[in-house]
């Protein structure tokens, strides 16, 4: 039986070092679902996996399309899914390694079974302020609002798009969704460390050396795509704008990848 390895984990963890590991040592491929490693234009502030570390093993998903391409979970779940069926050609055995839940998700158990919302509700939807998305949502799904990036439009709109078409809590429609069916066997890793707020401080201050401040610079005519409000990329434009300190910044950075972090780990308690 072929068998998909997924090892996911919070920010920082070690995970893509346990994957080329894995990698290297069975001679399988390796295929992210980390949501924000997709675009190219994206490097510094991502950790995207080094140069080294691509070549260790063969990589799917990384770098692989532009910030002004859009890409959603649907879009990824039948592109891997495609992928997949022409690894296991090969070998019994792929790896997929990321932190975005919703994305390892969408391999476990599919996402092709969620409702579409009408046309009228997401237009509405897209038009509402996030403050407000994020005070429906937690009054809508309290669970889910607890460890969504909150700050992420993307996420709240298709929580909220749920639940309006469902009548339910978006963490409730995810809990029962049957998975679909999939030819293989599928086994979730969780890599955790005890040190997770250190190493999350240590990877921002190297993230700093590395230049990521040049490569926000460079991603200024995108600044208002979704994909570019995230953490270590939205704390720096007001620095570039002149409105922030540098220092402040960064510490920032540091708690706002904590938070993430943290959510991260809620979401990995459904695997352990």
């Amino acid at each position: 039986m072929k068998k998909l390895l997924i090892i996911t984990g919070p920010t920082a963890s070690g995970k893509t070092a346990e994957a080329i590991r894995l990698a290297r040592e069975t001679g399988v491929e390796i295929l992210s679902c980390d949501s924000r490693q997709f675009y190219r234009e994206l490097r510094i502030g991502v950790a995207r996996p080094s140069d080294e570390e691509l070549s260790a093993a063969g990589h799917h998903f990384i770098a692989c399309r532009s910030v002004s391409e859009p890409y959603n979970i649907y879009d990824y779940e039948h592109d891997a899914l495609s992928l997949l069926d022409k690894l296991f050609l090969h070998n019994d055995l792929a790896i997929v390694v990321g932190g975005s839940g919703l994305y390892v998700d969408a391999l476990r158990l599919g996402v092709t079974s969620m409702p579409d919302p009408t046309p009228d509700l997401r237009a509405r939807l897209q038009q509402m302020p996030i403050e407000e998305k994020r005070a429906q949502l937690q009054q809508l799904d309290p669970d889910y609002y607890a460890r969504v990036d909150l700050r992420n439009p993307v996420r709240l709109q298709r929580a909220l798009e749920v639940c309006y078409m469902t009548g339910k809590p978006y963490s409730q429609v995810i809990a029962n969704q049957k998975p679909a069916p999939r030819p293989f066997d599928i086994e979730v890793r969780v890599v955790t460390v005890p040190d997770l707020r250190d190493r999350i401080d240590r990877r921002v201050d190297q993230m700093m050396a590395d230049g990521l401040l040049d490569e926000v610079q460079s991603l200024l005519p995108y600044r208002h795509l979704s994909t570019l409000r995230t953490v270590g990329y939205r704390e720096l434009f007001p620095v570039l704008d002149g409105t922030k300190n540098l220092e402040d910044a960064v510490a920032e950075i540091k708690l706002n990848t904590w938070h993430y972090a943290r959510k991260q780990l809620t979401w990995c308690r459904r695997y352990i």
